[in-house]
């Protein structure tokens, strides 16, 4: 079956199996290559996430799903209250699996305070469909989610408190280290972070995908063989330089 003959919801199965950096190298815009979308400027597309979050359950492998949105503070008089089911009716509305895409800002001072996602909270997201949380600030209840939610993470790290917060809104495009992120994008994540790329864009992922994991093991076969040779492979080179 190829990937123009699965449903959605099989392609995304399909995508857990490659690492996000694949993913990255297929949706981004690298002139020489036949095997890449052309969707995002390499280095300022905003696809892909920096270095300021981190994976925090590698053992649970790479998550891809649809992107819901939400945004977070701390609880001000001037922030304009939201209904309490804002977020809720978000993540009932979206294609499942979900990867919840929250920003977290704060007053001077908390932006490394709020261990805004715990047990509770992560076991409410997973009952909505929720595989995997992508935040620009901190979590808490390392042990009691890895242990009884099993829900992936990619945040700046943990604390074990908060004060009040309050939801900003919910369902809107938002940018998260780096990444800009709009509702109903599919997001994959793994140990390295994160990379987005429109949904209709599935079945021609995972194409591309298949192929370049294809000519990237054959590249590192040429190196392993015991009969590798440099000059040989030198040649190999210049001698595609010369074709094109």
């Amino acid at each position: 079956m190829t990937p123009a003959d699965m449903t959605d919801e099989q392609v995304i199965k399909e995508l857990r199996k490659f690492d996000t950096a694949t993913i990255c190298n297929v949706v981004a815009t690298y002139p020489e290559s036949d095997i890449c979308l052309k969707l995002y400027d390499a280095w300022r597309g905003e696809y892909y996430t920096d270095a300021s979050i981190r994976c925090i359950f590698p053992e649970l492998g790479p998550i891809c799903g649809y992107a819901a949105t939400a945004w977070y503070s701390d609880e001000r008089a001037e922030h304009t209250k939201m209904d309490p089911w804002l977020l809720f009716d978000h993540l009932e509305g979206t294609k499942k699996p979900i990867v919840l895409v929250a920003r977290q800002t704060y007053s001077p001072g908390l932006e490394n305070r709020s261990g805004l996602f715990g047990l509770i909270m992560s076991t409410e997201l997973k009952a909505f469909g929720v595989a995997g949380v992508l935040t620009d600030g901190p979590m808490r209840d390392f042990v009691d989610i890895k242990t009884h939610v099993k829900i992936q993470y990619l945040s700046t790290g943990l604390a074990s408190g908060h004060g009040p917060l309050q939801l900003r809104g919910a369902g809107m495009p938002l940018m998260v280290a780096g990444m800009s992120v709009s509702p109903g994008d599919i997001v994959h994540m793994d140990q390295c972070g994160a990379c987005k790329f429109p949904a209709s864009k599935l079945p021609q992922v995972l194409e591309f995908a298949n192929e370049l994991v294809k000519r990237e093991t054959k590249e590192r076969q040429k190196f392993t063989d015991p009969k590798f040779s440099y000059q040989k492979w030198k040649a190999e080179v210049q001698g595609q330089h010369k074709e094109k």
